[in-house]
């Protein structure tokens, strides 16, 4: 999926454009027991209730594709076959007895600590035309978009307070009570590619994009995890420190993450819809412009092969930070920012090696302006 249908869905989750008729649920404790099940029809709920359980729901669908927001893929044999696929078919809809069973599962199977609650929203969404400019057009529509959206939400205690009432103008205790919070965790079945159906997709939503939530998958969707966007970033690194060897210096990660972070500005300036990837064959491109040898750029080339898979493709968003330069030694770390890069240098003085930052004007020490010498 990429960005342009992922907030198309987001928008239908608002009271006045939503089709969503009713929330199924389950609440389930810190020892791991369902406490109870609701089915509770949304047009029964106050404005202000279906606002605020609809953003619960619409919260599975943000943040940043390839971070926050993961694909997952299905094979032949699953979609024609298997026990997953149906469970969450039948899910999607609405089926009473692969509710439960989706419960069940969950519940056996997810790491969360403390209590939290299962959401699940199953809607048919009469997708529109669009001109070739991409408007809508009002007078009918190319598919119906059949699709569950689940959130799992933690449930925390909230500390008791003292309140304060303006009708009264007195101050009133207010008793510790459970409050949920956004979710953790969660899932849109089946993918909206191209703006229709594709049963051999799924989109994983986790907080936390360093957590790509193995638990969940496994039990749910028996497929493969890609590598979440941190231990991507992580790997990436070391590739480059293992691969590059004496020709890994300050200059060339420097100028390697220059590439890719431009390339992240261009994507962004041409406002395309589908992420932006990179290959093997780029990212060793990259590193042959900015000076590293052919010999280590195979190296990284069988590195990648070895960490990654040759043929898997990632996300430049994933490997570096564009709002962030950052140099470190065990004592001292150095930030920043990308676009004043020319500020620091590495040198060799004297036989000890130096990180050197150019100060024109403006240094404090501890909010002390201070002068440097000549």
């Amino acid at each position: 999926m990429n960005e342009r249908e992922v907030g198309e869905l987001r928008r239908r989750f608002r009271p006045d454009k939503t089709s969503v008729t009713r929330i199924r649920g389950c609440y389930v404790n810190e020892k791991k027991e369902i406490v109870s099940e609701f089915s509770q029809a949304l047009g029964l709920m106050t404005e202000d209730e279906q606002e605020k359980m609809l953003t619960l729901l619409k919260k599975a669908l943000s943040g940043s594709l390839g971070k926050n927001l993961i694909d997952l893929s299905f094979s032949t044999a699953q979609v024609q076959d298997s026990p997953e696929h149906r469970l969450l078919t039948a899910l999607r809809d609405g089926e009473e007895e692969a509710v439960h069973r989706f419960f069940e599962t969950v519940k056996e199977a997810l790491t969360l600590e403390g209590s939290y609650l299962i959401l699940l929203a199953q809607d048919a969404y009469d997708v529109p035309f669009r001109g070739k400019d991409g408007a809508e057009l009002g007078d009918g529509s190319e598919t119906v978009f059949r699709y569950v959206l689940c959130s799992i939400c933690p449930v925390r205690l909230a500390k008791p307070a003292l309140t304060y009432s303006v009708t009264a103008g007195e101050l009133h205790n207010r008793a510790s009570d459970w409050l949920v919070s956004p979710p953790e965790t969660g899932f849109l079945f089946p993918a909206f590619d191209n703006r229709g159906t594709n049963l051999y997709g799924a989109l994983l939503y986790s907080r936390d994009a360093g957590n790509s939530r193995e638990d969940l998958v496994e039990a749910v969707f028996h497929t493969r995890v890609p590598m979440a966007a941190l231990e991507q970033r992580e790997t990436f690194h070391t590739l480059l420190a293992d691969a590059l060897e004496e020709e890994c210096s300050f200059d060339t990660v420097q100028a390697v993450q220059g590439r890719l972070c431009a390339m992240i500005q261009e994507h962004k300036e041409s406002k395309a819809p589908e992420p932006l990837t990179v290959t093997k064959g780029t990212v060793k491109g990259v590193l042959a412009s900015c000076g590293v040898s052919p010999e280590h750029v195979e190296a990284f080339g069988s590195r990648y092969d070895e960490s990654f898979g040759a043929d898997t493709d990632l996300s430049p968003r994933n490997l570096v930070d564009p709002r962030l330069l950052e140099v470190k030694t065990p004592d001292v770390t150095v930030r920043v920012s990308p676009e004043r890069s020319d500020l620091v240098e590495t040198r060799v003085l004297g036989g000890v090696k130096y990180i050197l930052i150019r100060a024109d004007e403006g240094v404090e020490l501890n909010g002390v302006d201070i002068r440097i010498g000549d």
